[in-house]
This record gives C-alpha cells, structure tokens and sequence, in this order.
C-alpha cells in the first residue's frame, strides 16, 4: 500500500468510529419518540402518551406509576408545578421508584385517563401498580411531605399486594 492509501484508511476508520459513537441505540431512538418528556422539572415527567405505554415502561424498568393529572386553567396544579415539581430531592425519590406522568385532563388522551380513574378534582395525583390499578389517590394539591408520604405508601402497598398473591 502506498502512503495515499494507508492515509485514507486511517481517515475512514476515524469517520467510522465517531459516527458510531454519535449514533444512538435503538431503543434510545424508540423511546424518544414514543415520548414527549419534560425534563423542565426534577420529575422527568412523560407527556402526551397512552397510559398503556407508560405502564410498559414500568414493568420494564421494574418501576410504579406515578400520575398528575392537571388542566392549564387549575391554580393548585400551578402551585404544584411551580413548588413541589421542582424540587430535586423529591424529584429523584419519586423518579427512582416511579414512572413520571403528566396528563392534560382536557387534550389527547387525558378526558379517557380523567374518566378512567374516575377523577372529581384537579390536579389528580395518582400512584398505579404495573397493572394500572391505584394505589394511592389524592384530589387536590399535595406539598412536598404529603406526596413522599402517599409514594412511601402505594411503594409499601405494592409489596404487600405481591406477597399476599
């Protein structure tokens, strides 16, 4: 081989590997458009999904569901997304335990979620089980030691419905 072309092989071997290493798994790519996710808050929450997919993605991740169902016009659902959304601590105690899900009550698939679980107020704050049943419910707002404490519950909860099946 001449100089030229140990060169250009050099130059394509490097090409190679940094599109490779820029490119995302499959699953990376699958999950990203599956999933509107907002990651403005600590919580991570997944928006616009079905409540199906959500729950595929907790058994998947061995996980719970946790869900906030809201309307745009709820003073209370602001608070919440304006105090206790944002913060950290709680953010990742909720998002290592649970699957994040935010749903407008009034657009996609919320009106099916909202009558589905039967909501009365907003925000509705929901704790599921991988098959969707509720665990903990709350109408109405939940600062930062009253929604740890409804978590800590329907985590409590799960396991003693698994050990009684």
């Amino acid at each position: 081989m001449n100089n030229y072309n140990v060169k250009s092989m050099k130059y394509l071997v490097v090409l190679f590997a940094c599109s490779f290493l820029a490119c995302k798994t499959q699953k990376e790519v699958i999950q990203e458009s599956q999933f509107n996710t907002d990651t403005s808050t600590a919580f991570n929450f997944i928006k616009d999904a079905s409540i199906i997919n959500v729950i595929d993605q907790a058994i998947e991740e061995y996980k719970l569901v946790f869900v906030d169902i809201y309307t745009d016009w709820c003073l209370p659902c602001q608070v919440m997304d304006e105090e206790v959304f944002i913060d950290n601590n709680l953010g990742e105690y909720i998002s290592k335990n649970f699957i994040n899900f935010k749903v407008n009550a009034e657009k996609g698939h919320g009106p099916n979620i909202a009558t589905l679980y039967g909501v009365q107020g907003y925000p509705a704050l929901l704790f599921l089980d991988q098959n969707g049943r509720i665990l903990e419910q709350k109408n109405g707002i939940a600062f930062h030691t009253e929604l740890k404490d409804m978590a800590d519950r329907a985590l409590e909860q799960n396991l003693n419905n698994k050990s009684s099946e």
